[in-house]
C-alpha cells in the first residue's frame, strides 16, 4: 500500500496507465489521470498526504434486455459502463467508516449500531450502514475506513448510482478486511440488502449485479438467492454502433407509487394464478384467467403481466444473438422491448402529469433518425429519466445533435461497455 503522494507519482509515471485505459478506454487516458490526480489531492487535503491508501471504482450499469423483470424473478440482460465511482480509501484503527462525497457531507457511521436507523433512510449513511449490517451478519470482518469519492454516474439517469455506490463499499470491504475474496455475486446480494432494508427501496438484483460483476451479462432470477450468472461474449466496440443513453432530464420527485404500482399489479396478478411470481407461470396460464383479473384488477394489470412474460423470454434471444454475432436481430429486439415498455408495461410516462412525456419525445426522436438503422427503447425504470439508443457511427453526430436541441446540452450521453465491475485497481497493476 503507497501513501498518497506515492500514488500520485505512480500515475504521472505511467503506472496506472494500463488500467485506466482497460476501465475507459485509450481516448480518456488523460483525463482519468487527471481526475484520479483530484481525488487523491481531495483525499490528502482532507484525511492527510501520509495516509496509505488504495484506489477503487465501481461501475453505473445499463440494462439492455429486461425491463422490470427481476422483482418478479426473470431474466435480465446488462452491462457495466464506463462511467463509475471512484474512492481513494485508507483503513482506520477507529470503529468508524467515514465517507466524503465530492460536493456533499461527509457520511459517518459507527460500525459500534449497525440496526437499521429510520431517520437514515434515503440517505448515503444507510447504505454504508447496511452493508456493514450485512458483511457483519454473513460473518464476514469489517472495520473503519476513510475515503473520497467522486462520481461521474448520471443520477437519475437509470446507471444505478445508488448500486455503484453501494458496490463500492462492499469491495472495500472485501479487500480492507477480507482479503478480497468476496465473490462479485456475494458483494451485490449484500448491496441490495442495504438499499432494501436500510435505505428503504424495494429494489430488485439487476442493479448490483451488473456493477459488481462488470461487462456484459445476462442473469437468470428463478432462485434470487442462488441467481445464475452467465458472461456474453460480445463486444459492442467491434459492432459498428454507439450506446447512447438519452437524459430528458424528467422530474423524478413523486414517482414512487408509479415505480411501485407495477411491482403491485404483477404480484396481484401472480397471486391470481395461483403462484408467488409472474415467474413461476405461463401466458397460457394467464390467458386463462384474463376475465377474473381484469375484474379485479383491471386491463393494466394484464397487460403489465404479458409484458413481463414476453420480456423474459425477448432476453434469452437477446442473449443468442448477440452470441450469434447477429446484430441485425438484437436491434430488432430491443425495439420490440421498447413498445413492450411504452404499451403494455406502461411506464415511459406518468398519468399524473400528461403534459410531461420527455421519455416519449426522446424516443420520437430517436424513431425518426435511427428507423431501420438503429434501436431504442426506455431505459430502466422509466416514467422519467434515459433512454437508451444504439446508434450507427455514421448517424451519431446527427442523433446527438437532435436530442440536445430538444433536451440541452449535454444530453445525449456516449458510453462504452466496461468489461470490469467493482474493482480495487491496484489488483490490476
Amino acid at each position: 500500500m503507497n501513501d498518497v503522494n506515492q500514488l500520485l507519482r505512480k500515475i504521472d509515471d505511467c503506472s496506472f496507465d494500463a488500467v485506466f485505459s482497460r476501465l475507459y478506454g485509450e481516448n480518456a487516458l488523460e483525463a482519468q489521470k487527471s481526475r484520479y490526480k483530484k481525488l487523491l489531492n481531495s483525499f490528502g487535503d482532507l484525511f492527510g498526504f501520509e495516509r496509505e491508501v488504495l484506489l477503487f471504482s465501481a461501475p453505473g450499469r445499463t440494462e439492455i434486455g429486461g425491463n422490470h423483470t427481476d422483482h418478479n424473478h426473470g431474466r435480465v440482460l446488462a452491462a457495466s459502463v464506463n462511467l463509475d465511482i471512484i474512492a481513494a480509501v485508507s483503513p482506520s484503527s477507529s470503529n468508524l467508516i467515514r465517507v466524503k462525497s465530492e460536493g456533499y457531507e461527509m457520511d459517518t457511521v459507527n460500525l459500534d449500531n449497525l440496526s437499521v436507523v429510520e431517520n437514515e433512510k434515503g440517505r448515503s449513511s444507510s447504505l454504508i450502514r447496511g452493508t456493514a449490517d450485512r458483511f457483519l451478519q454473513n460473518g464476514l470482518n469489517i472495520g473503519g475506513f476513510d475515503a473520497y469519492t467522486t462520481s461521474n454516474v448520471l443520477k437519475g439517469s437509470g446507471l444505478s448510482s445508488s448500486a455503484a455506490f453501494e458496490v463500492l463499499i462492499g469491495t472495500v470491504l472485501s479487500h480492507l478486511y477480507n482479503g478480497g475474496e468476496i465473490s462479485p455475486v456475494e458483494i451485490a446480494k449484500m448491496a441490495q440488502y442495504a438499499e432494501n432494508v436500510h435505505f428503504g427501496k424495494p429494489c430488485g438484483l439487476m442493479d448490483q449485479m451488473a456493477s459488481s460483476i462488470g461487462g456484459v451479462i445476462t442473469i437468470d432470477f428463478a432462485d434470487p438467492q442462488n441467481p445464475v450468472v452467465k458472461q456474453v461474449d460480445f463486444d459492442f466496440s467491434k459492432s459498428g454502433y454507439h450506446l447512447c443513453i438519452v437524459d430528458t432530464k424528467g422530474d423524478h420527485a413523486d414517482l414512487t407509487d408509479e415505480y411501485a404500482s407495477v411491482t403491485v399489479e404483477m404480484k396481484a396478478v401472480a397471486n391470481t394464478l395461483g403462484v408467488s411470481y409472474l415467474r413461476e407461470t405461463s401466458v397460457g396460464e394467464l390467458m386463462k384467467k384474463i376475465p377474473e383479473i381484469r375484474r379485479l384488477y383491471g386491463d393494466r394489470a394484464v397487460l403489465r403481466a404479458l409484458h413481463f412474460l414476453r420480456e423474459n423470454e425477448r432476453v434469452t434471444q437477446q442473449v443468442k444473438a448477440l452470441e450469434n454475432n447477429d446484430f441485425e436481430e438484437f436491434k430488432r429486439l430491443v425495439i420490440e422491448s421498447g413498445h413492450s415498455s411504452f404499451e403494455y408495461l406502461q411506464n415511459v410516462f406518468t398519468t399524473k402529469n400528461v403534459k410531461e412525456q420527455g421519455l416519449s419525445l426522446a424516443l420520437c426522436i430517436a424513431q425518426g433518425v435511427l428507423n431501420c438503422k438503429g434501436a431504442w427503447r426506455v431505459h430502466g425504470g422509466g416514467f422519467a429519466g434515459t433512454t437508451q439508443n444504439f446508434v450507427p457511427s455514421d448517424l451519431l453526430e446527427e442523433f446527438c445533435s437532435q436530442i440536445e436541441m430538444v433536451f440541452g446540452e449535454e444530453s445525449c450521453h456516449v458510453l462504452s461497455i466496461r468489461p470490469v465491475g467493482g474493482v480495487c485497481l491496484d489488483t490490476l497493476l
